[in-house]
């Protein structure tokens, strides 16, 4: 068999084991580097090294460490609030403010699966709650999470626009992030329009917000948002995008229920924010004026600006 064949196979195998097993799938790409170059093509270590993407690599670990550090110390759980509570009794505005946030935080750095499982039981909530299709609401949040996924601080805008860049081809990194926001918002209107939005924009939430509605829901849940995100693993740390979907799902549809929205329908805010919640969304509006603006490395910056968060209050690592 020849050395393409082996790669390929050992590829097709990697993809196979990471889809059956819960083993991550880098780990098990970097053993197939190291036993295809060492036994299959005679290569020493720095060789195999030298296909490593150092740069990627670094894209990857400096966003996701930020986004992780902003999920641990509350942040996100501020921002969400603050939109939350621009629905009112809006009902038809509820379906967009959930494509919004979650938009948001694939554009700040939340890999799409991590972002969808932390708004979805969120908005199926709502959807329960005030007779919304539960399908437009899940296909919003979708929609949503890869609306923002080619932003130039995200994590697949960052590795692609590295990639087209290395390869010569011409890179307009907002166009790009444009177009994909675009095609989704494209995509969601006609969803919201499909799926019952203009019934739903005749509506009030004081109306219909009532227990019978609620029972009636496809998911009967007693109210519609937890009271806080939870607090994010090493499976978010570490890229398991698949572990932290599953575990952010578990832990939120367990958390309190009685917090953020009242029986009215009015969004009352949970922790108010302090300054580390100030620091953090500057570090993230920093974040864009030097990647964007100066043209700085996006690896380099998110972990620099992480870092400092970090210093000043180690904890927000692990826990809040």
């Amino acid at each position: 068999m020849s050395l393409h064949l082996i790669s390929i196979s050992v590829l097709g195998l990697m993809f196979v084991i990471a889809t059956v097993l819960p083993v991550n799938m880098g780990v098990l790409a970097f053993v197939g580097a190291f036993l295809i170059g060492t036994f299959a093509a005679a290569m020493p270590a720095k060789a195999i090294m030298a296909g490593f993407p150092a740069d990627l690599f670094l894209t990857l670990a400096g966003i996701t460490f930020l986004f992780a550090v902003a999920q641990n110390n509350g942040t996100i759980d501020w921002l969400v609030g603050l939109a939350v509570r621009a629905v009112g009794g809006r009902i038809a505005a509820i379906p967009w403010i959930m494509f919004l946030i979650a938009a948001l935080l694939t554009s700040v750095g939340a890999v799409s699966p991590a972002a969808v499982a932390i708004i979805a039981p969120i908005a199926l909530g709502f959807a329960a709650r005030y007779g919304i299709n539960p399908l437009l609401m899940g296909l919003m949040v979708i929609h949503g999470a890869q609306g923002g996924g080619f932003s130039p601080m995200s994590i697949y805008g960052g590795i692609t626009n590295k990639i087209v860049q290395k390869a010569g081809l011409p890179l307009n990194e907002m166009a790009t992030a444009f177009a994909s926001l675009g095609v989704n918002l494209a995509v969601a209107a006609g969803l919201f329009v499909a799926f019952g939005g203009l019934r739903l924009m005749r509506q009030s939430a004081r109306a219909v917000a009532t227990p019978q509605a609620m029972a009636n829901g496809v998911m009967a849940m007693g109210h519609p948002f937890s009271a806080s995100v939870p607090v994010a693993q090493g499976a978010q740390i570490f890229g398991d995008a698949e572990g932290e979907s599953r575990q952010e799902e578990r832990k939120t549809m367990a958390a309190n229920p009685d917090a953020l929205i009242d029986s009215g329908g009015t969004a009352v805010a949970g922790a108010p924010a302090g300054l580390y919640q100030y620091l953090t969304v500057a570090g993230l509006v920093a974040l864009a004026v030097l990647t964007l603006y100066f043209k700085l490395d996006i690896g380099f910056v998110s972990l620099t600006i992480a870092l400092a968060l970090a210093l000043m209050r180690p904890s927000s690592r692990s826990a809040r």
